[in-house]
This record gives C-alpha cells, structure tokens and sequence, in this order.
C-alpha cells in the first residue's frame, strides 16, 4: 500500500482497559524503522495512547470529550485490553480521571467512531481476563467468548457500517495491526475482509500449521515427547496448530520465529475461549488414545487411518529426530543419473 498523502490524515484514538497492555509492547516490534511515522505515511495521526502519548490524564479527557462532542473527528477507536462491566454492570472496577468508567467512555466514543477495532484476544472476546470465575464481569467489544454480544452488542456497527474489527491474538502480531489500520486508512477493508469472528482474514484465513518447520514430523506422526524435541508438538504436548487461524510460520515473529519454532506449542491464541481449554497448555487430550482437538476440516475416521499408514510409513531419519533437540540423522544422499 502506497503513502495516503492527498487528504486529512485520520484520526486515531488508542484507549487500553482490562489487560496486560501486552499487544501494544508486540506493535513497539515492529518490522518499521519509527512506529510514529510508519502511521503517519499511511495517513493516521495518533491522537492519544496511554503508554507512548506525553499528554497528562487530564489532557487526555480534554481529548476524549472533544471527539464526543464532534470538536475532533474521530476515525479509529482502538481499544487493548477486556471492558470490564463490574460491579453488577456499573463499570466502576475501572475509572478514568475525572471519574467516569472506562466502559462508559469506550460505550460514548464507538458511537462517534468511523471505525472501532479491538486489538487482542481480550478486546476482541475477552479473553485472559474473563478466565476463571470472572468477577470483574469481563468482555469484549462485540463478543463474549464465542458470543455475538459482548460491550456493544451483535447489532452495533460504526458510521461507515461495518462491525468491530477483531484483530485477535494474545499478543496480535504487530503487523496484522499496522496493516489493519493501513487498510481502513486506504479505504481497503470492508465485510468481506472479515471472517466468522471478524477478525481480518489477511491473516486469519490461514492457519499456524502452514509453514510449520516441524511439518514433515506431523505428516509422519513422529511426534515429540517433550518441548526440546524436534517432533510435531500436536499428538503429546498439546499444539492447536492445525486449528488455530493466524499466520505465525508465515509471517514470523521479529522475522525470525513462532511459537512452534522456539519448542512451545501453539495454544490458539487467536481464537475465542483459548484461555480456557479445559487440560494444561502442554497436553494433547486423549480420547481412546486419539488427540480430541484434530486437525480443522478432517473426520476423526480420516485422522485414524491416515495417522496409522503415516507412522508404518516414518523413515528412521524421521523417527529418531523427532524424540531429539538436534538433527541426529541427516537425508540421505540419492545420486540422480541423466536421463
């Protein structure tokens, strides 16, 4: 996407809530020289965010009141972090200065907003902060787990129509927010940019598992048995990999790496309830010793006998460095005679 030069720059509001404030220290990594002018040359001028605006409290209130009342159009409302909704709905477990709660101000600034965009898991649906019991009554802008619903409510949608933008990730990759907002700002992203969950499908109609260096251990079923092993991370150590929407093999970390890549398993934390799977991180559940959560798209009768031909089928190459931290046995070496 080319520089937005031949209009106002947008307006962009970045307010954070119940969270880590963790996806805002992803976006400081990202692939760009200054975050600040990285914005600026796709026509986004930041108005205001906690951690990285000098403002004071009270000059930020100036500027919240200001794009309520229509003084300063507000274009982009990015909110971080789970609204909390306690207690007994009165927003009051989070207060700003000057005494309103957050959650009322997020309810007043997405009603002016052109766009309003969650930024990770929690501001999408909730996520670690909704954990357990949840008494802070957490939620997300447009969901509440895999709910339509959430702060807003499944009807809501912003002035140019469309409904919250989820960009969901715990933390989200700081490009799939710089390019987010580089689409809204060139006018690029529209309803059928978004998937089931809204979440943008330039990155969510992928999945973990597509560019996954440990690919030929799982097509073999080698698997490893613990997290230094180079085995396929899904049969024993709980890799949702082949489930999770996001493309963390594709598009690296900090151009380097992934979950999977630095041995953890990928937990699926782009998508709705992953905070809660019901068994630890690293554990693959079992049903009659078949992992419970299969690939996305293949019958669990498919899995079984592919899964059996697939191990029968595992070179020794394949099966003695998947239970080791390091290659042991390299390819062979096949002279290739002219034809």
């Amino acid at each position: 996407m080319g520089n937005v030069t031949n209009r106002d720059p947008l307006n962009l509001l970045w307010l954070q809530s119940g969270g880590c404030g963790g996806c805002t220290m992803s976006l400081l990594n990202a692939n760009c020289s200054n975050l600040f002018d990285t914005l600026e040359g796709f026509g986004i001028r930041l108005l205001w965010h906690p951690s990285l605006s000098e403002e004071s409290a009270m000059d930020a209130r100036s500027i919240f009141d200001d794009c309520i009342s229509g003084v300063t159009r507000l274009d982009i409302l990015c909110l971080e972090g789970a609204i909390l909704r306690g207690p007994q709905g009165s927003g009051d477990f989070h207060r700003t200065t000057g005494g309103n709660s957050m959650m009322s101000i997020i309810k007043r600034l997405s009603g002016v907003a052109r766009h309003t965009v969650a930024v990770g898991s929690c501001a999408a649906f909730g996520g670690i902060t909704a954990t357990g019991s949840n008494p802070a009554d957490a939620c997300g802008l447009q969901f509440e787990g895999d709910s339509l619903g959430g702060l807003l409510g499944r009807d809501y949608r912003d002035s140019s129509g469309l409904p919250v933008i989820n960009i969901a990730g715990c933390p989200t990759h700081p490009n799939w927010v710089i390019e987010t907002l580089a689409a809204l700002a060139s006018g690029m992203l529209n309803g059928q940019g978004l998937d089931v969950f809204q979440r943008p499908r330039m990155y969510a109609d992928h999945l973990v598992h597509h560019g996954c260096t440990r690919n030929e251990f799982y097509e073999f079923k080698a698997s490893a048995h613990k997290p230094s092993d180079l085995g396929c991370l899904m049969e024993n150590l709980g890799c949702k990999g082949t489930q999770a929407h996001a493309d963390c093999n594709i598009r690296l970390w900090n151009g380097e790496g992934s979950c999977v890549r630095g041995g953890y398993a990928c937990i699926s934390c782009t998508e709705p309830g992953f905070e809660e799977p019901g068994h630890p991180f690293t554990e693959t559940p079992k049903l009659g010793g078949i992992p419970v959560g299969l690939p996305i798209d293949m019958p669990k009768a498919w899995f079984v006998v592919l899964a059996s031909l697939s191990k029968s089928a595992t070179p020794k190459r394949v099966k003695e460095n998947a239970v080791a931290d390091h290659q042991v046995v390299v390819p062979a070496v096949k002279r290739m005679r002219s034809k």
